[in-house]
């Protein structure tokens, strides 16, 4: 008999096949692209809707009051970040155009599937969702200010809050709710409580087809930029090499548990790139076909890396204490 546990167990493959299913969608079909983009945001939407409802938000409380998270956290995305990736690009010079979509999408902390790949990683994911709104807040006020500090005035002023605003409302807010009255109907009707138990079931198949949708509706981008491409991908690669190793730093400095300090691994490496594309793509148009291209790309190399991390995280760059001590 197929189970979920089952399932889980290997997550991992059948997100690799969703990748590369993708992959072969988009090529094949390319004129599908535009169609699949227009469902990636439902899709998030739902499986978002899936990872909150199997949180228990009324103990959220002692994840807000959690002070030494929310302070590494706000340390590691807003001081740390903007230098490495600062350091990054100075290693890697790019063209103005490249850059605008490089520091959009790194200078930006992921607020929606990052809660599912925490979770996934075995790290704390209360934290990190109690977090959502005040990383939404800080990266929309600070965002303008980072790219007048390393493009310049005229980078600033291309930048809009309302696809920030609308992205937050209908891949977190929405799917939040929706979430918390389920949990509600769930302790007073049997229909709430089986509806509970269904939803436990949707994550893993709803990551692979979010997956799938970015992939095949992304990736006609970044084979028209080849080249561009080429050249970015080893400064995404550092990143996510770089950004563990720092923060788990920060996590001992700041004496974080070990689902706290994964937590902050997965917030500090992963970036808003669905959210920032809309950003990307008002620029004017010699500057938005490459910048997207350039955030398409940052996001196929992040889902690549999440799939090694939600390994590597909890058995190699943070382990539980037991398997330290021993």
């Amino acid at each position: 008999m197929f189970t979920r546990e089952m399932m889980e167990k290997q997550q991992t493959w059948l997100y690799v096949a969703a990748l590369l299913a993708g992959a072969w969608i988009g090529l094949s079909a390319p004129e599908s692209g535009n169609i699949i983009h227009q469902a990636v945001s439902p899709i998030l939407a739902v499986l978002l809707y899936s990872m909150f409802v199997q949180i228990p938000f009324l103990e959220l409380k002692a994840s807000w009051m959690n002070l030494r998270f929310m302070s590494a956290l706000l340390v590691v995305n807003f001081i740390v970040v903007p230098v490495v990736v600062w350091l990054l690009t100075f290693l890697f010079p790019q063209s103005p155009a490249v850059l605008i979509g490089v520091y959009l999408v790194l200078l930006t902390p992921c607020i929606d599937y990052v809660i599912v790949f925490t979770q996934l990683g075995r790290g704390n994911e209360r934290l990190v969702l109690a977090a959502t709104p005040v990383l939404f807040v800080i990266q929309m006020l600070l965002l303008p200010v980072y790219l007048w500090f390393f493009l310049g005035t005229d980078a600033a002023r291309m930048m809009q809050a309302g696809p920030f605003a609308e992205a937050f409302l209908f891949l977190i807010m929405i799917p939040l709710l929706l979430a918390v009255l389920t949990q509600i109907l769930s302790k007073r009707t049997v229909t709430g409580q089986r509806v509970l138990n269904v939803t436990a079931w949707l994550p893993v198949p709803m990551m692979a087809l979010a997956l799938t949708a970015v992939v095949a509706s992304q990736i006609g981008k970044v084979y028209h930029d080849l080249g561009t491409v080429l050249e970015v991908i080893p400064l995404y690669v550092a990143f996510l090499i770089i950004m563990p190793l720092i923060s788990r730093i920060i996590a001992k400095l700041f004496q974080l548990d070990t689902g706290a300090g994964r937590a902050l691994i997965f917030s500090a490496a992963t970036r808003n790139s669905l959210v920032v594309l809309p950003l990307a793509l008002s620029l004017s148009p010699e500057w938005a076909s490459i910048a997207a291209a350039v955030i398409v790309t940052q996001t196929m190399v992040e889902l690549a890396g999440e799939l090694i991390y939600i390994r590597l995280v909890p058995n190699v760059v943070l382990r539980d204490q037991k398997a330290e001590g021993g």
